[in-house]
């Protein structure tokens, strides 16, 4: 345990006042419930709550020992998340007036840790996409198009699982016959037009033809049986849930919505899709964003090794 002095905001009461909230309350939903979690945990090394701890008394050399003390228990990029955390809050006790912009400066200064690890996730092949969508085509109940329409724009259109659940009818902008458009609303609110063709246009359109087209969100929840609630928005833990009961189904090794994402991106760049078009497609702010998606692998480094000429013509012995 890290030991810092008490102080004031140790008998904070109400979240208003408190930086860790105000900084918490800045995030998305989704970024929000893990850095709600990331900060319990640094509160418990300093031995007290979230809502107790005394984050206006947190001086540079806390903070750097926290820094050493997640490095001896976590991996790099676990250890950069905690310390953007503790800068979100520091941050937001500055702006609320509870510290010194010095004081502030002094923690931000507290680098993060270098190193590389195996990136997370994976992507799927093409033979466990169709695996996933099989299962769901021999589901005769309503669930089974929904699922099959969910995992094709999941994957073709690389979204992520909270654009999926907020997905309405009003985001269909066009269909031409070949593609069909979709506006999505992604992180910070950004917004971009996606398009499904061949066969995720196809399942989209099988899963309206039993969905119908009145208003509401596009993908209804779902009950016991395959039934589905109308009118009822499904949450961002229920389409995680659809993918590891299909993937369970299809003897599919265990996947989640954002290797779907990974795959997209993948896919897309061992296309030759170009990286800057395969970020705006993926709304991505910066193309080392999507970089980081790749999971192409060794086979693709094994390709392009291949189209590197070496002028060398094998030596004849005498």
């Amino acid at each position: 345990m890290i030991a810092v002095p008490s102080g004031a905001l140790v008998s904070t009461e109400t979240r208003g006042t408190n930086p860790a909230f105000v900084y918490l309350a800045s995030l998305q939903p989704t970024g929000r419930r893990t850095m709600q979690a990331t900060l319990a945990k640094v509160a418990a090394l300093l031995g007290t709550s979230l809502e107790a701890a005394p984050w206006g008394q947190l001086q540079y050399e806390h903070v750097q020992a926290l820094r050493t003390k997640l490095a001896e228990m976590h991996k790099p990029a676990t250890v950069n998340k905690y310390m953007a955390a503790i800068r979100g809050v520091m941050r937001a006790a500055w702006r609320m007036g509870l510290i010194e912009a010095a004081h502030y400066q002094r923690i931000a200064d507290v680098k993060g840790v270098t190193g590389s690890t195996l990136p997370a996730g994976r992507a799927l092949g093409s033979g466990e996409l169709g695996a996933l969508l099989r299962v769901c085509s021999l589901d005769q109940t309503p669930a089974g198009l929904r699922d099959a329409a969910l995992l094709a724009l999941a994957y073709a259109g690389g979204l992520r699982r909270a654009e999926l659940a907020s997905l309405d009818m009003a985001s269909l902008t066009g269909d031409d016959g070949e593609a069909v458009t979709l506006k999505v609303l992604g992180k910070r609110q950004k917004e971009r037009l996606c398009y499904l063709d061949n066969g995720a246009r196809l399942a989209l359109l099988d899963w309206l033809s039993a969905r119908g087209t009145e208003a509401g969100p596009l993908f209804y929840a779902g009950r016991r049986g395959g039934h589905l609630v109308k009118g009822q928005r499904m949450t961002g833990q229920a389409i995680r849930d659809v993918v590891h009961r299909r993937a369970a189904q299809a003897g599919v090794d265990d996947c989640s919505p954002h290797d779907l994402r990974r795959s997209f991106v993948s896919d897309l760049l061992d296309a030759g899709t170009d990286i800057v078009t395969v970020a705006a497609m993926a709304g991505h702010a910066s193309v080392q964003t999507t970089a980081r998606y790749d999971r192409r692998g060794e086979a693709s480094k094994k390709r392009a090794a291949r189209s590197l000429h070496v002028p060398y013509a094998k030596r004849r012995l005498p």
